[in-house]
């Protein structure tokens, strides 16, 4: 299995003949910032499945769409903060037949998606986090659903956040994870592996992708190195850039 680190918290996972692509988004979207991620190609009729966990330009990009000119068997998952008009698409361009390859989803849904089953989780921000079995394979994707803990927000929001986080993570734990995509945000500054902390104490997964990090790659070798037990450090994955490849071996 094949994981491409396109840029931010935007990964693209080959999962044998699936291509399954989480929370695109054009490069020059973001003020203040250049995202350099560039998907690879494939064949057009390589089933592919597109993720977006919530509608922040940083995870969302009503253009993710045009792949469906490029791909015949494509299949959108999107939060339902994303939805669109029929109108609204038509006003930019996006081909009606494209409406009927996209499945909206709220949070606390199962649902079965051409083969690939999908069950979501509430955000501790906005729309959804993704749990993903396909081939064998099954992948989290966490988007916005972290401990965020900010300087002046309070104890009362950061309280209720820290509660929300942990009721979600205990629907997490006991499934199955090979992969798991998390936020490491540099922005909480000494807060910034509280989401992650909980996650590896409570949760199990194989591998884990920190992610949502504004390219500063700088706190993933500081988290492992507070990590006491070494086998968990070593399975968190060191990310350096955009565009970064990853092999990876499953076992089911």
């Amino acid at each position: 299995m094949r994981v491409i680190f396109i840029h931010h918290s935007c990964f693209l996972v080959e999962a044998d003949e699936k291509v399954l692509l989480f929370d695109w988004f054009a490069g020059e979207r973001v003020e203040g910032y250049h995202f350099g991620g560039v998907l690879p190609e494939y064949e057009s009729d390589t089933p592919f499945y597109v993720f977006a966990t919530h509608k922040h330009a940083d995870h969302f990009d009503m253009d993710v769409l045009r792949l469906a000119d490029r791909y015949t068997d494509i299949h959108f998952i999107f939060s339902k903060d994303c939805k669109m008009t029929p109108r609204f698409l038509e006003k930019h361009g996006i081909s009606p037949a494209v409406r009927d390859k996209i499945t909206y989803v709220g949070a606390g849904e199962k649902r079965e998606v051409a083969g690939v089953k999908v069950e979501t989780f509430r955000s501790t921000d906005a729309g959804v986090a993704f749990y993903v079995e396909t081939n064998g394979i099954c992948l989290y994707h966490a988007g916005d659903l972290n401990n965020w803990r900010w300087e002046g927000a309070g104890d009362l929001i950061n309280g209720q956040t820290e509660l929300n986080y942990k009721v979600q993570m205990k629907r997490l734990s006991g499934k199955k994870i090979h992969l798991a995509f998390l936020p490491l945000d540099p922005r909480l500054g000494q807060y910034q592996s509280l989401g992650m902390d909980y996650f590896m104490e409570h949760v199990d997964a194989d591998y884990i992708f920190p992610m949502h990090m504004w390219q500063d790659y700088s706190g993933i070798a500081d988290f492992k190195k507070k990590i006491s037990n070494a086998a968990k450090a070593d399975r968190v994955v060191e990310i350096k850039c955009e565009n970064q490849i990853f092999e990876i071996a499953v076992e089911n």
